[in-house]
């Protein structure tokens, strides 16, 4: 009886990872979506968006059937109740990247992107796509090194993020204010990305270690589409 349940726990860190690989997904497309101007692959997006909540509500019915079935006790029960925690971060990034989407789609046919920031938002995409990856690692490995990777890639999003708002704010942008609010989301969007790529690890590092250290909710967090 015990095997079955550990191998239930089991397949929800699969499930967590397979959440986290249509994460990448996302945000992969949804940055080639913004820098190309496609529309469709906007478009598909934002529908495939879906999938990841549906996922996310699977696995934490899947989490709740376990609680009230085996009644887990010590690093069982946190192994539950943080995957629960972990798939909804997860679900966040998703919905992050359908906003970036959301963006693309609203100003087609043209790029929402000026040319001389379209590198920036490459590299943001890149970083973004190698943090949801790691994340996908550790879920697996309980990584304490990996979780600290995370992090420090993190600070690259946050760096990229910075230079955006130096440059939008040092008086010599040329744009119009639709582009200055379009760029100052989008790299908001990038940067809240890693963000929940930073919780999740800190929650893997509460699995290994039973300490919860720097795992909190950011009043500031964007809920809402565009």
């Amino acid at each position: 009886m015990r095997q079955a349940f550990h191998d239930e726990l089991d397949q929800v860190a699969h499930d967590l990872v397979d959440l986290a690989t249509l994460v990448g997904s996302a945000i992969h497309h949804s940055t080639s979506a913004l820098l190309e101007a496609d529309v469709q692959l906007a478009d598909q997006v934002i529908e495939a968006d879906q999938e990841i909540d549906d996922r996310r509500n699977q696995l934490d019915l899947k989490s709740v059937d376990l609680l009230a079935r085996q009644a887990p006790v010590a690093s069982d029960l946190r192994t539950i109740v943080t995957s629960m925690r972990m798939s909804g971060d997860l679900e966040r990034m998703g919905d992050l990247a359908r906003h970036v989407a959301k963006v693309a789609r609203l100003r087609y046919p043209k790029c929402a992107v000026p040319d001389e920031m379209r590198d920036s938002f490459l590299h943001m995409g890149r970083v973004a796509e190698e943090i949801v990856a790691r994340v996908a690692d550790i879920i697996v490995t309980q990584s304490l090194e990996g979780a600290r990777d995370i992090e420090e890639i993190d600070d690259q999003l946050d760096e990229l993020h910075r230079s955006m708002f130096a440059l939008l704010a040092e008086g010599t942008w040329q744009h119009g204010s639709t582009a200055a609010v379009d760029v100052a989301l989008l790299s908001r969007y990038y940067e809240r990305f890693g963000d929940h790529a930073v919780t999740v690890a800190r929650r893997v590092r509460f699995l290994v270690t039973g300490t919860l250290d720097g795992v909190e909710e950011d009043p500031l967090d964007v809920d809402d589409g565009i």
